[in-house]
């Protein structure tokens, strides 16, 4: 019987197995990153088999309609995973990719390229396809990882990592490159967040609560991801159908994602008339509303928004709705409440569009198209690793250059100082 690693001997592993990856080709890593698309669609029945024991679990513990939809795997969702492994490999390698290049006087040639970050550690919920982006993400740009995925989603995330690391082993990378931590336990959670001396940084996808503890307890750099309270914002002007189109894509295509809206802020000026309009679109799709007194006293019927509401992000078929002065208390409140993610004006003021862009701090600021373009394989980056809402090191959609960082190589002959 083939024994179990502990973290600590998973993270030396990574660690090992990372230090041979930088030495890859792109031919290898691409050939590898074939292999492990391929073996996932040959192996699909016992991944979607797997999948229906989460699902089954799931429903058992009362798990929202829209976390359910997060964890669930079909066919169509398998290819989408394959063929985003596909892409990864068609991309171009950004490891040893040169970004700045000088001669100083004394002689000496200093040039800087992308290699990449060692060990990544990641701290994952419901989303069964974050094992697949992710690995492959990490393969491609020469980075080993410790997947460390939420209980609800365990059958099929050990299954898919499996399947992955075999195919991976077989293609000729390192062993320990890919690795899945299987415990469940809360404690894994914090003895990964101090495994400094293997592991180069840890980024949590999930709720803000995740975030918040890991933020707080990890001795390890860590890049935020993930906590999406996005808003849209009506101007004056909006064209109403335009206005309505995007949020109810923005609301309701997949709830329970971070760049979903929860507010829905519309200038006063429109208010009565855009209102009961919006109101009969989402109650078409089982939106629940929850709105301001100024909203309430548009539509009676609504219940009322509490300040909670206002920095909840809901995962659910739920949106909170203000009306707001103008444009800029509607960047005021964004900018209160927001979580720096995805925010969109709807417009056809030019002033009013720049003004929103300039002013909002998000990572991914709209003007007239859905919040649910912030990932990866919209922006074409293949794959997401996550999307980061923090300042340092990467923002938005992190796709293969926000894994890797810069060395310098310097050239000289002789030179002392």
């Amino acid at each position: 019987m083939e024994k179990t690693l502990s973290l600590n001997d998973q993270a030396k592993a990574a660690r090992l197995a990372a230090n041979e990856l930088i030495g890859l080709s792109t031919l290898e890593k691409n050939k590898a990153l074939q292999e492990m698309a391929d073996a996932l669609e040959h192996r699909q029945k016992l991944i979607l088999s797997e999948n229906k024991i989460d699902l089954a679990n799931g429903r058992n513990k009362n798990l929202s309609s829209a976390m359910l939809d997060r964890l669930m795997l079909n066919e169509e969702r398998i290819h989408q995973i394959t063929n985003g492994l596909r892409q990864i490999a068609a991309l171009p390698d950004p490891i040893g990719s040169g970004l700045m290049e000088m001669k100083r006087p004394n002689g000496l040639d200093i040039r800087a390229v992308r290699v990449p970050l060692g060990v990544i550690g990641i701290i994952y919920e419901a989303r069964p396809n974050v094992t697949a982006d992710v690995a492959g993400l990490c393969i491609k740009s020469g980075n080993a990882v410790l997947l460390r995925g939420g209980s609800e989603a365990i059958n099929t995330n050990k299954i898919i990592s499996s399947i992955l690391a075999t195919a991976a082993s077989s293609a000729g990378m390192p062993e320990g490159a890919i690795q899945f931590i299987e415990s469940t336990d809360r404690g894994a959670i914090t003895e990964l967040l101090h495994l400094r001396k293997y592991i180069d940084v840890i980024i949590p996808r999930g709720g803000s609560s995740l975030i918040k503890y890991v933020v707080e307890n990890s001795t390890v750099p860590v890049i935020e991801t993930g906590a999406g309270i996005c808003h849209a914002f009506v101007d004056k002007s909006a064209d109403k159908e335009m206005a309505a189109d995007i949020i109810v894509n923005a609301k309701t295509s997949r709830p329970a994602v971070c760049n979903t809206i929860e507010t829905l802020l519309v200038h006063q000026d429109i208010a009565k008339d855009f209102i009961p309009f919006i109101v009969a679109k989402l109650a078409a799709c089982n939106v629940e509303l929850r709105g301001c007194e100024r909203t309430r006293a548009i539509y009676p019927d609504m219940a009322e928004a509490t300040e909670d509401d206002w920095s909840t992000e809901y995962h659910d078929l739920i949106l909170s709705i203000k009306v707001v002065d103008d444009i800029n208390a509607a960047i005021k409140h964004i900018n209160t409440y927001g979580t720096k993610h995805s925010e969109v004006i709807i417009t056809n003021e030019y002033t009013s569009a720049q003004l929103f862009q300039q002013k909002i701090d998000a990572s991914a600021v709209y003007v007239n198209a859905s919040t649910r373009f912030t990932d990866g394989f919209e922006f074409g980056f293949g794959a997401e690793i996550g999307i980061s809402t923090q300042k340092l090191h990467a923002r938005g959609p992190m796709g293969l250059n926000a894994l890797t960082t810069m060395k310098y190589l310097i050239n000289g002959n002789g030179q002392v100082r």
